[in-house]
């Protein structure tokens, strides 16, 4: 924020260590100053963990609506093609905890033989399960020459949005799935933590990718319905560096008939813009977490897939990066809140 209270909009080199929400100065579509009311209740927050030890794909997510928490932990696996989940939801400030910063903090949702914590500490994230299933205790690495991704953008009249994600990190730690150990020598990991004044009603369609390509640790982070006023959240990562990506175009159905006939997504970049890496990918779904929700005032249609990639990126020396059966993630999502 500025000292006028107002957001900083475009893309960081660096992230933000505090939102700075109690110095915000929020107002209505009149141009009022918006009440506490608003002020507290308009703030969502949401946090997001997924990690691809070559075997196995864990996602856990923890999100605060102020109206409730709810958070999810699933477990796919990838020979066998199956998905074991837990999920959450919890009356406001009862059995979970947030924490407004990517830079330092906690997050954590569950019972006492059942839950999820995220730890953030000076950036660096950590994710402890404690579940029937999966037991962990991990590090997500980010080294001094990692690049995140890290913006904030307009939303709606007055709001805004910050977000920071980092993909293809390595993973340290402990791993176990029914009491067996799990290697994480292969493992990677990326992280998400969303967080501002969002629209009241929004919709967004995402693909993420975490991988080897020849050897070299990919990432990837697309987006669009969300950060998409003058700056976008797209982005890959070669090796920890991070390059950007222009708005994209995500086109699929969403008809369960017309789906089942053909499943697979399309994922291109606007092309006009020749100053940014060209994006031409196919997502193919194979499973799904899926929750709908509908409680009348708030309502929640959410769909994420995990599925392979193929396609190319072509970078701005006209070289290209074929992605060829890359498992990684899609979602769909419709939110009212």
């Amino acid at each position: 924020m500025t000292v006028d209270g107002e957001p900083l909009f475009g893309q960081f080199d660096q992230p933000i260590q505090d939102l700075s929400l109690s110095t915000f100065r929020y107002f209505n579509s009149m141009d009022k100053k918006a009440s506490k009311f608003s002020q507290y209740f308009h703030y969502k927050q949401f946090q997001f963990v997924t990690i691809n030890t070559g075997q196995y794909i864990i996602g856990a997510a923890i999100a605060d609506i102020r109206y409730l928490g709810s958070g999810f932990l699933y477990l796919y696996d990838i020979a066998n093609n199956t998905l074991l989940e837990n999920s959450w939801l919890r009356p406001p400030t009862i059995g979970y905890h947030t924490t407004p910063s990517a830079h330092s903090g906690f997050a954590t949702i569950g019972g006492e033989h059942n839950n999820i914590r995220f730890t953030i500490k000076q950036g660096q994230w950590q994710l402890e399960i404690n579940s029937p299933k999966v037991k962990a205790r991990l590090n997500l690495n980010k080294s001094k020459h990692n690049q995140p991704l890290a913006m904030c953008s307009p939303a709606g009249y007055s709001g805004w949005t910050y977000t920071e994600k980092h993909n293809g990190l390595a993973v340290e730690g402990e791993l176990s799935i029914d009491q067996q150990p799990q290697a994480l020598n292969s493992a990677l990991a990326s992280y998400d933590f969303s967080a501002g004044y969002m629209r009241r009603e929004t919709s967004w369609c995402w693909a993420s990718i975490n991988g080897l390509i020849n050897g070299q640790v990919f990432g990837l982070n697309l987006a669009a319905g969300v950060n998409e006023t003058g700056v976008t959240e797209n982005a890959y990562w070669l090796n920890g560096q991070r390059h950007y990506v222009p708005s994209i175009q995500f086109s699929f159905q969403r008809d369960i008939a017309k789906q089942s006939a053909d499943p697979s997504w399309s994922i291109a970049s606007d092309n006009s813009v020749t100053s940014y890496p060209k994006v031409a990918l196919e997502f193919t779904p194979v499973n799904s977490r899926e929750e709908r929700l509908n409680l009348g005032f708030l309502k929640s249609n959410f769909r994420q897939y995990i599925g392979y990639y193929h396609g190319v990126i072509t970078d701005l020396k006209g070289n290209n990066i074929h992605i060829n059966n890359l498992i990684g993630l899609g979602e769909d999502h419709f939110a009212r809140w």
